[in-house]
């Protein structure tokens, strides 16, 4: 990451929650992609709920 970057991330906490967001979503197809190679479900909350989801 350049320094730009690094700096307006430690200065505006409004980009720090968009870039978290943004991480946690390329998380979340990483592990999709991954689930799907190997068959195995992903758990996900839903409605207070814990369910597994086929990929």
């Amino acid at each position: 990451m350049n320094r730009s970057k690094q700096k307006k991330l430690r200065d505006d906490p409004e980009e720090r929650v968009r870039a978290v967001g943004r991480a946690l979503r390329r998380a979340a197809k990483v592990a999709h992609k991954t689930a799907r190679m190997h068959g195995t479900p992903i758990y996900i909350e839903e409605n207070g709920k814990i369910i597994a989801l086929k990929p």
